[in-house]
C-alpha cells in the first residue's frame, strides 16, 4: 500500500463488491470498515471463489492508468490452477471465442459467436492424478480461463461450475454440451444452483410451502452466509505498523458493530429461511492471481497451499 495503490492477496469466497446477497462481507467493504481505506477505484475483478493479486487505486488517476494497461493489454498475468488428469506436455495454447450464455447466472460458453480469446497454459506440477497448470490469459474475458479448460477437458478440479455434468456427459469438452440448447442448459443450472444452496431447512417449512415461495422470489440463491451466527470477517494479517500509517496517510479504523442494523422482516420470506453454514469444499477454488506486471510496476503473491503441496518445477514457470 503506498499513497496511490493498494494490493490485496484476497482470500477465495469473499467477493471483490457489492453483489447479490454480498454486502458488508466484500473486500471493498472490509477494507473500508477494518482498515478505514475508503473509495477505493476497482481496477479489476475476480471472481469470488478465486484467490490472488487484486489491485484498487486510492487516486481516480492511477485507477485510470492501470486500468488503461489492462484494457490494452500491457499487463503480463499469470494464474496458476489445479486442473483434473495429467495435462499435456508443453505450451498448450487455446483460441476459443467465448459467448455469455447468461448475464442473470454468470455463465459463459466457448462458442463462435463469442468474442476473441487466448489463453496459454503449461503444466508445472503435479498432485496425485492431478495437474498444477500455470495459465496466462492474453484477453480478459468474463471466466475465460475457467471455459477454455473445461473445453479442452482438463477442467479445474473443484470447480462448482464448469467441471459438472449439467454441461453433459463430456462437462463440455469439446463445446459438447449434451445435445440440450442454451435456454435448456441456463434452466437446468437454476435448477441445480438452488438445489445445491446451503439451506439448512426446517421441515415445517417444506411442508408449508414456504420454501417454494423464497425460491421463486431470489430464483438464483447467490451462496448466502448463515444469517444466526453472522459476524465481521476480522482480517488478522493487514494491520499497518506506524510507519506505514505515516506513509500512506493512514487512520484508525472503526470497527464498532451495531447490531440495532440487523433487522428482519416478519412478512418476508426470505427471513423465514435458515441457512447451513458452507463446508471448507464451498469456500474454495483451484485457481490463483498468482503475478501482474505492468509498466513499471509488477506483484506477486505466495502460492496457495494447495499449489505449494505439490512437486512445482519452477524452471518451467
Amino acid at each position: 500500500m503506498d499513497k496511490d495503490i493498494v494490493v490485496v492477496n484476497k482470500p477465495a469466497s469473499i467477493p471483490v463488491h457489492p453483489c447479490g446477497r454480498y454486502r458488508h462481507n466484500t473486500v471493498v467493504f472490509i477494507l473500508a470498515k477494518e482498515h478505514n481505506l475508503k473509495n477505493l477505484r476497482t481496477i479489476h475483478r475476480l471472481d469470488r471463489l478465486t484467490s490472488g493479486l487484486l489491485l484498487f487505486g486510492r487516486t481516480a488517476e492511477k485507477a485510470r492508468e492501470l486500468e488503461l494497461q489492462i484494457r490494452t493489454r500491457q499487463v503480463q498475468k499469470e494464474y496458476v490452477c489445479r486442473v483434473e488428469g495429467r495435462f499435456p506436455d508443453g505450451i498448450v495454447e487455446c483460441n476459443e471465442k467465448i459467448d455469455v450464455v447468461s448475464y442473470k447466472i454468470g455463465v459463459c460458453k466457448v462458442s463462435p459467436k463469442g468474442k476473441d480469446c487466448k489463453t496459454t497454459f503449461k503444466r508445472i506440477g503435479e498432485v496425485g492424478s492431478d495437474s498444477i497448470v500455470l495459465c496466462k490469459p492474453l484477453t480478459g474475458r468474463m471466466h475465460q480461463i475457467r471455459v477454455h479448460l473445461q473445453y479442452l477437458g482438463y477442467p479445474i478440479s473443484n470447480d462448482p461450475l464448469y467441471n459438472h455434468e449439467v454441461f453433459g456427459p463430456l462437462k463440455g469438452r469439446g463445446g459438447d454440451i449434451g445435445g440440450i440448447s442454451e435456454e435448456q442448459l441456463i434452466s437446468n443450472l437454476i435448477s441445480i444452483h438452488n438445489a445445491e444452496t446451503w439451506l439448512g431447512l426446517e421441515e415445517d417449512q417444506i411442508v408449508s410451502g414456504e420454501i417454494k415461495d423464497a425460491a421463486a422470489s431470489t430464483s438464483v440463491v447467490e451462496n448466502p452466509i448463515n444469517r444466526e451466527t453472522e459476524k465481521p470477517v476480522i482480517s488478522q494479517n493487514l494491520e499497518p505498523s506506524n510507519e506505514i500509517a505515516t506513509q500512506t496517510c493512514y487512520e484508525e479504523p472503526d470497527r464498532s458493530f451495531d447490531s440495532k442494523k440487523a433487522t428482519s422482516d416478519p412478512q418476508c420470506s426470505e427471513c423465514k429461511l435458515n441457512y447451513r453454514d458452507p463446508g471448507t469444499k464451498d469456500l474454495i477454488m483451484y485457481l490463483h492471481a498468482w503475478k501482474y506486471k505492468g509498466i513499471g510496476w509488477e506483484y506477486e503473491t505466495e502460492l496457495p497451499d494447495w499449489a505449494c503441496n505439490s512437486n512445482i518445477d519452477y524452471d518451467q514457470v
